[in-house]
C-alpha cells in the first residue's frame, strides 16, 4: 500500500463522505478520543505505533502480519457497516427509505470510484496499527409514540368498534320520539330564532314631487307620517356630481338645487352669481366680519378657544365658509320653506348644516356644546314667549362662551322700533346673567357665566326662573323647551376644556357624568375607540384611495365617543363628519362636542332631518344588529332613508355581524346599489363584514 504521511498532532479524523449516515461531517472524531479494548477499531498511521510493532517477539509479528493483510481489513469495514446499519435499523424505522437512496447513490459510477478510493485508503493504514482501539458510541433515542389506527363504524353490543353493520331506511318517527325524550321543540325554537333573509324586489323610483322630500318637517315643528318611505327618490333633471372641496365653497352646479328661490334673490342680500349653469358666491364681506368679532373680543380666539360653532339663520353660509378658514366647524341650522332652502345649498356647498324645526321641542343636540352661537338678521324674535327661544340657545352655550347677535336692530342710529327690539333683548339677556362683552355697529356680543353663582344670587320670584334640579338638560329627543334657566353643574361642568387640538384626544371632564355601563374604564375606552378607528380608516385610505375620492360630507350613524370623525380629523382629510348618536344607546353627544366634533341624537326608524342628496359618505358600523334587537322597524326602513340622503356617486360604509348582512345586502342591491362583500381586518372567519355600497350616477 501507498506510504502515507506521518503525524503526531491531534487533528480529528474525518471519515469518508461515502458514509454520511454513520458520521456526520460535522462532528470529527479524534484519535485521542478512542479508547482501547472496544467493539470497533479505527486504524491510522502512527510512528510511535510502527516503532512498537518493529520490537515485538516473533508471535507478535506474526499477528501483525495477520492483521496487516486486506482481507482482514476489509471484513471489519463489512462488519462495521452491518452493524451501523443495524442499529439505525433498530432506533429509526422510518431509515429504509434513506438507505434505499444512500445505496442506490453507491451504485452509480462516481459512488464506485469513491467506493475503490476508500478501500485504497484503508488498504494504506494497514501499515500501522493503533494500540488504542476505538468503539462507536451512538446515543439511543427514545421510541416514537405507537401510531394510533383510526377507526370507523358503530360500537355492537360487546362494546367494541365493528365496521359489519347494515343501512336501514330512514324513519321521521324516530326522530320525533327522540325530540319527545329530550323535552321536544328545540329544533323548532332554533329554526324560528335564526335570522330569516328577506327577498326584495326592485324599489320604485318616487314621483317628482319627492325630489326634495324632508318627511317628517313642515315649517316648524317635526310631525313624521305613519307610513315610511317605500321608493328610491330620483335625481333632479340635469343634476351633476358635486364639485370637490375646496372648489364647492366658491361654486355649485345650478340644477344640483332644484328651487332657486334663493338665486332670485340675487338683488338682496345674498351675493350670487348664475354663469355657465353654476353659480358662484362672492364673499360678500365675510372675511371682515370675522375679524371684526376677533378685534372686538381677542378671548373668542378662533381655531383654538373656538372650535364648534352654531350659525342660525345662515343665508348661504359665507360666515361658516369664513371660520372654515380658521380651523372652525360651524353647524348650520335653519327651518324649512321660511329661508327658501338655505340649507341645501350649504350642504352642497360642502357645510355642515340641518333643517330643524326650532319651536316648541328643544334641538337634538348636547348642553354646552357650542363655543360660539351667531344669530344674524331679524328672522327671530328672541323676546316672544317670555324668551323660550334664547333660553334654548343659552342651553346650548358652552360656560364661559359668546353669543354674537347682528343686525339692524343693533344699530342705535336705525328706527325707534329697532331701538325697542335691542332693550327687550338687551333685558333679556341681563336676567340671565348674560354679560354684554362689546357692541359694535350692528354687532352685539354676550358672554354667558361660567358657573351658576349668578343664577342662584337673584332675588327670589326674578324671572325667568330656574329649571327644576332632576331635570336633565341633555335629554333631547322630543322633549319640549321650557321658558326656565339651566343650572350649571359644579363639577364636570363643559365650561372647562381643553383648547384645539389637544382636546380632540383629551378625555373631557363630562365623561364622567354621561349614563353608561363602565364606570372606572372610561377613559381607556375613548383612546381604544379612537385607536381603532384610526386603523380602520388608516386602512381605508390606502386600500380604498379615500383622499383621492374627495368625500366632503360624511354621516356616521352610529358614533360612540365621536372616535370615527376623530381618525378623519387625524388623517387629515378633507371632510366633517355629522356624529349621530342613536336615541337607543348611551347619549355621548356631551363628550362628542367636547372633544371639538359635531353631533345630533336621532331615531333611525324616523327620517334624518336634512334635505335628500346631502352626503358624500355614510358610515354605520353595528347599527343594524342594535336595530333587529329593538324590532321597531325594517332593514329597508332605514336603508331607503340612507339612500335618500346619500348623493347619486357617494358610498356607503358599513361593518356589521354575519346574522344581518345577508339581509342588507339584498335591501341595498334592490335599491340600485353596487354592493362589495369584504372581510374585516380579524380575517375571513371572523362574525363581522363590512360592505361596500355605490350609489352610481346613472
Amino acid at each position: 500500500p501507498p506510504s502515507l504521511p506521518h503525524s503526531t498532532s491531534d487533528t480529528p479524523f474525518t471519515p469518508t463522505p461515502s458514509f454520511p449516515f454513520l458520521f456526520p461531517s460535522s462532528s470529527p472524531i479524534s484519535p485521542r478520543h478512542l479508547q482501547q479494548s472496544q467493539l470497533f477499531t479505527f486504524l491510522h498511521p502512527f510512528p510511535t505505533a510502527v516503532a512498537a510493532m518493529k520490537s515485538t517477539s516473533p508471535t507478535a509479528a506474526v499477528g501483525t502480519a495477520l492483521v496487516k493483510t486486506p482481507y482482514i481489513v476489509k471484513f471489519a469495514a463489512v462488519a462495521l457497516l452491518s452493524l451501523s446499519v443495524a442499529l439505525l435499523f433498530y432506533h429509526h424505522p422510518s431509515f429504509p427509505s434513506a438507505a434505499f437512496s444512500a445505496f442506490t447513490s453507491l451504485s452509480s459510477p462516481t459512488a464506485v470510484a469513491a467506493k475503490n478510493s476508500t478501500s485504497t485508503a484503508l488498504n494504506s493504514t494497514s501499515t500501522a496499527v493503533n494500540t488504542s482501539s476505538t468503539i462507536l458510541k451512538v446515543k439511543k433515542l427514545p421510541p416514537p409514540p405507537p401510531s394510533v389506527a383510526r377507526r370507523t363504524g358503530i360500537v355492537d353490543e360487546n362494546g367494541a368498534m365493528t365496521e359489519d353493520f347494515e343501512i336501514g331506511e330512514f324513519d321521521p318517527s324516530l326522530m320525533e320520539e327522540l325530540r319527545n325524550l329530550r323535552g321536544g321543540g328545540e329544533e323548532t325554537e332554533k329554526k324560528e330564532n335564526e335570522p330569516k333573509i328577506v327577498k326584495y324586489d326592485k324599489f320604485k323610483a318616487c314621483d317628482g314631487s319627492k325630489i326634495d322630500h324632508i318627511p317628517c318637517l313642515d315649517k316648524s315643528e317635526r310631525h313624521c307620517p305613519d307610513s315610511a318611505l317605500d321608493c328610491v327618490v330620483p335625481m333632479p333633471n340635469g343634476y351633476q356630481k358635486s364639485l370637490p372641496w375646496p372648489r364647492s365653497r366658491d361654486e355649485v352646479w345650478l340644477h344640483n338645487v332644484p328651487d332657486t328661490r334663493l338665486v332670485q334673490d340675487q338683488g338682496g342680500q345674498y351675493s350670487m352669481l348664475v354663469k355657465d349653469a353654476k353659480i358662484s358666491f362672492q364673499d360678500g364681506g365675510s372675511d371682515q366680519y370675522v375679524n371684526l368679532i376677533s378685534q372686538m373680543v381677542p378671548d373668542i380666539d378662533f381655531g383654538h378657544h373656538t372650535r364648534v360653532a352654531l350659525d342660525i339663520s345662515p343665508g348661504i353660509g359665507s360666515f361658516a365658509a369664513s371660520l372654515f378658514r380658521h380651523n372652525v366647524t360651524t353647524l348650520l341650522i335653519g327651518t324649512k320653506d321660511v329661508h327658501k332652502n338655505q340649507i341645501q345649498f350649504a350642504l352642497e356647498r360642502g357645510l355642515p348644516a340641518m333643517v330643524v324645526g326650532f319651536g316648541t321641542r328643544r334641538l337634538p343636540y348636547a348642553s354646552q356644546a357650542f363655543d360660539l352661537i351667531r344669530s344674524s338678521g331679524s328672522g327671530i324674535d328672541w323676546t316672544v314667549d317670555n324668551g323660550v327661544l334664547l333660553l334654548e340657545v343659552n342651553r346650548l352655550l358652552r360656560a364661559g362662551r359668546y353669543f354674537v347677535w347682528g343686525g339692524p336692530q343693533v344699530d342705535s342710529n336705525h328706527e325707534l322700533s329697532l331701538d325697542d327690539q335691542w332693550n327687550e333683548m338687551e333685558g333679556l339677556a341681563a336676567s340671565i346673567c348674560w354679560q354684554l362683552v362689546k357692541k359694535e355697529g350692528n354687532i352685539a356680543i354676550w358672554r354667558k357665566p361660567l358657573n351658576s353663582s349668578c343664577y342662584l344670587g337673584r332675588e327670589i320670584g326674578a324671572q325667568p326662573p330656574l329649571c327644576n334640579s332632576d331635570e336633565d338638560p341633555d335629554n333631547v329627543w322630543y322633549v319640549n323647551v321650557t321658558a326656565c334657566i339651566t343650572l350649571l353643574p359644579e363639577v364636570r361642568n363643559g365650561g372647562n376644556v381643553s383648547v384645539w387640538p389637544a382636546r380632540l384626544h383629551s378625555p373631557p371632564d363630562r365623561l364622567q357624568s354621561i349614563k353608561m355601563d363602565a364606570m372606572i374604564s372610561r377613559k381607556e375606552l375613548m383612546k381604544a375607540e379612537s385607536r381603532y378607528w384610526n386603523e380602520i380608516i388608516d386602512s381605508y385610505v390606502r386600500a380604498f384611495h379615500w383622499k383621492e375620492q374627495n368625500f366632503r360630507n360624511v354621516l356616521d350613524m352610529r358614533a360612540g365617543f365621536g372616535g370615527f370623525a376623530a381618525a378623519v380629523n387625524d388623517l387629515e382629510l378633507t371632510s366633517w363628519v355629522m356624529n349621530v348618536v342613536p336615541v337607543n344607546g348611551f347619549n355621548t353627544l356631551p363628550v362628542i362636542y367636547d372633544r371639538g366634533l359635531l353631533g345630533v341624537m336621532h331615531d333611525w326608524c324616523e327620517p334624518f332631518d336634512t334635505y335628500p342628496r346631502s352626503y358624500d359618505l355614510i358610515h354605520a358600523a353595528g347599527l343594524f344588529s342594535d336595530e333587529r334587537k329593538r324590532g321597531k322597524c325594517n332593514f329597508s326602513t332605514i336603508l331607503l332613508e340612507m339612500d335618500r340622503m346619500l348623493r347619486h356617486g357617494g358610498t356607503v360604509y358599513i361593518r356589521d355581524s354575519l346574522a344581518v348582512i345577508g339581509e342588507i345586502h339584498e335591501v341595498a342591491s334592490a335599491m340600485g346599489w353596487v354592493v362589495m362583500v369584504h372581510d374585516t381586518g380579524e380575517g375571513p372567519h371572523a362574525s363581522w363584514r363590512f360592505l361596500v355600497c355605490e350609489k352610481r350616477m346613472p
